[in-house]
């Protein structure tokens, strides 16, 4: 399995940590040229491969983590991505309902990703705090997923194990989904919560 982001803002260099603390080989992309962000890839750790965008697409599993307004130009990049697997790390804080259609905005990042499974996750919190080791106070770092896609779901909540999470799968994009997606200048109720699973 292979594994990429796309973005490495604050959001996309917390992720990229996560997976460099457990030796994870992860692609790391933008629209810009791989040399541009080298240096800070390289001192997250050396399983942080910078790429261009075409080739991070190629990965199993792309991370969405650009700002909402991007998804779309990123979705360019394949004219299918049937067989691959989306996790929307995106936030559409500030886009209308009306824009969206009056569904989940990560149904309309589904839509932009012809063919591919999605998974909405990793979004809700904060860069900071989604910087920090999982494991801590005990227990470890609970991340929200929901997604139509029973299968996409058990493997994204695979990987979260993985990387040190405690993943808690949420159901479908319009139950689940909505707690963790903003809707026009409103939050959904589990963005930015901080919680912690102990394991009994």
């Amino acid at each position: 399995m292979s594994y990429s982001i796309v973005g490495f803002g604050k959001i996309g260099q917390a992720l990229a940590r996560a997976f460099a603390r457990h030796g994870i080989e992860v692609s790391v992309a933008t629209t810009r040229d791989p040399e541009s962000f080298a240096a800070a890839a390289a001192a997250i750790g050396p399983t942080i491969i910078p790429k261009t965008l075409a080739d991070a697409v190629k990965a199993d599993v792309v991370f969405l983590a650009v700002r909402f307004g991007s998804h779309r130009d990123v979705a360019k990049a394949l004219p299918s991505w049937h067989g691959k697997t989306i996790v929307d790390v995106t936030n559409a804080y500030g886009v209308s309902p009306e824009e969206l259609g009056g569904q989940p905005s990560s149904r309309a990042v589904a839509q932009a990703f012809t063919g591919a499974r999605l998974v909405k996750g990793f979004n809700h919190l904060a860069a900071a705090v989604l910087d920090q080791d999982p494991a801590g106070h005990g227990g470890r770092r609970v991340v929200f997923l929901a997604s139509d896609d029973d299968d996409a779901a058990a493997e994204i909540g695979a990987l979260a194990e993985n990387l040190g999470f405690a993943p808690i799968k949420l159901g479908g994009l319009s139950e689940g989904g909505l707690l963790v997606q903003a809707r026009g200048k409103s939050w959904g109720h589990l963005i930015f919560k901080d919680l912690v699973k102990f394991d009994g």
